[in-house]
């Protein structure tokens, strides 16, 4: 018998923005939807406009797992998790910890297949990049939509993020962003 899936479903159980004031909780597996769905999305955008050669079915695959290791750590907050260099490299090392000690739990003969979701691999690099402008993007999503109803706790957070994604200086990060973003700032009436 595998636990895998079954820890995999506490995703729903781990908040996001612990120290924030929330209008909206939100979990690690929206995040991670949300984290998939724009990493896709700029995989084909990269592919179709700028010349990328990435598979977008593997970064949407990739940013389903990005956050998997939270079922065991919880989800630091940024402030902690960067607060210096020896706290961000020894939580690196608890969660890889942590993302050993779930992969543990599949069967023998499904670790091959999972093994590639789970770490990070060479030939994996700019897939990976993706993955994480599409984390950055989720997150100031966030903070837009929270901003939007009048919490202002999101602010300092939101400018952050921002330019932490212009550092990206990826195309695609560039064209999603003047694309899709600015839609979230709207209401549903204003969409319609």
């Amino acid at each position: 018998m595998s636990h895998f899936f079954a820890f995999l479903s506490r995703m729903k159980l781990i908040q996001r923005w612990g120290l924030m004031r929330n209008t909206h909780p939100e979990n690690i597996q929206e995040h991670s939807l949300q984290v998939a769905m724009i990493a896709h999305s700029l995989a084909i955008i990269k592919n179709m406009f700028f010349e990328g050669k990435l598979n977008p079915e593997r970064v949407m695959a990739l940013g389903v797992y990005h956050e998997v290791s939270e079922v065991i750590t919880g989800d630091l907050a940024t402030p902690i998790k960067y607060f210096n260099p020896e706290i961000k490299k020894a939580f690196g090392e608890i969660e890889e910890v942590a993302k050993k000690r779930l992969f543990k739990m599949l069967p023998e003969q499904l670790k091959n297949e999972y093994k590639r979701y789970l770490f990070i691999n060479k030939e994996d690099e700019d897939n990976w990049k993706v993955v994480k402008a599409a984390d950055k993007i989720s997150a100031y999503l966030k903070c837009v939509e929270e901003i939007r109803v009048g919490n202002e706790e999101f602010r300092s957070a939101e400018k952050a993020l921002k330019a932490d994604i212009d550092k990206f200086a990826l195309p695609e990060v560039d064209y999603f962003m003047k694309e899709f973003v600015p839609s979230f700032s709207l209401t549903l009436d204003e969409l319609d």
